[in-house]
């Protein structure tokens, strides 16, 4: 018997999670040496990913979503890659990576049903492993599928792209940057703004926090002549509305998230009838209902073959 690190779902939080509280870091203990069942594997945890769509499994088991509730006093679990140290599954062999679904604790076993859903990753391309759970993961993923498959983002078009930091909106700029688009980008504190400036060379960066996003893009549509044609919407809430007010006739509006909602009262959009009025397209996807094995291939096809990268200048 070894003693192992698991994090589990403490309590459901009211607001904001509160750390130590809400997730809580404990050690189990775990026989690494059990023979194992039929179709288990043994998986010792590499790298795992924290995504703001696991704030909405925080909730009461009882509340339906589109994905399962965390269930209290049991690890959380998220997009991981593990290294299989036993195996009595003839898919996975000692040694390989595995990705998909993993528990947060550092080794685990895995049963014959949920081995299913993991992946074999050969990495050809000698990728760090915590690559595949960030741009060749779920956020990358989620990125280009929102850039290339639904916004119709053109050269010479412009996109304003909210929660901008996290690593979907960084690679949503990366993306859009390849295209030959421009970028208006948010985010909330000065250090998360200098990088995006700076790093990622983003043509307009505000701070949601300091500045009013209605200011900030009915001067850049004034700047540029013309509306942004693309909104890449992470965060809901007053940035929604306020892309609503300043995106141009027949733009395109790809729902994501809604962070700015996740830990409070949801917050009502005063001014939806803009999607009828400016005749806009929204539509919002879930990456895990739209990723089939064609769109996985073409993703890793083209995107480790091709990765964007931020522009020089």
């Amino acid at each position: 018997m070894v003693q192992i690190d698991a994090l589990i779902f403490n309590e459901i939080p009211k607001g904001k999670p509160v750390p130590g509280q809400t997730l809580k870091k404990v050690q189990q203990e775990l026989d690494l040496d059990a023979s194992l069942q039929d179709g288990e594997i043994l998986v010792k945890t590499t790298a795992l990913s924290l995504d703001p769509y696991q704030r909405g499994r925080m909730r009461p088991e009882e509340v339906e979503s589109y994905v399962p509730a965390f269930k209290l006093g049991q690890p959380i679990d998220n997009f991981g890659v593990g290294e299989v140290v036993k195996s009595s599954n003839s898919n996975f062999q000692k040694g390989q990576r595995v990705y998909g679904y993993l528990k947060f604790q550092t080794y685990q076993v895995v049963s014959k049903e949920a081995a299913a859903g993991l992946r074999v990753l050969e990495n050809k391309e000698g990728l760090p492993w915590t690559n595949w759970v960030g741009a060749a993961g779920m956020p990358g993923q989620t990125a280009w599928y929102a850039i290339e498959k639904l916004s119709g983002l053109k050269k010479g078009e412009s996109v304003f792209i909210s929660g901008a930091m996290g690593p979907v909106g960084q690679l949503a700029i990366a993306l859009a940057h390849k295209i030959g688009a421009k970028v208006v980008a948010s985010a909330g504190s000065k250090e998360k703004c200098d990088f995006l400036k700076n790093e990622l060379k983003v043509e307009r960066v505000f701070n949601y926090k300091e500045e009013d996003p209605n200011q900030v893009l009915a001067a850049w549509n004034k700047e540029q002549g013309k509306p942004f044609e693309v909104y890449i919407d992470n965060v809901a809430g007053p940035q929604l509305e306020a892309a609503l007010n300043h995106i141009g006739r027949r733009g395109r509006i790809v729902a994501i998230g809604a962070i700015n909602d996740y830990n409070g009262e949801p917050y009502g959009i005063k001014n939806i009838f803009y999607v009828v009025g400016k005749e806009l397209r929204y539509e919002g996807f879930i990456i895990l209902n739209r990723m089939t094995p064609e769109l996985f291939k073409e993703f890793y096809s083209r995107r480790l073959r091709d990765p964007p990268c931020a522009r020089e200048r």
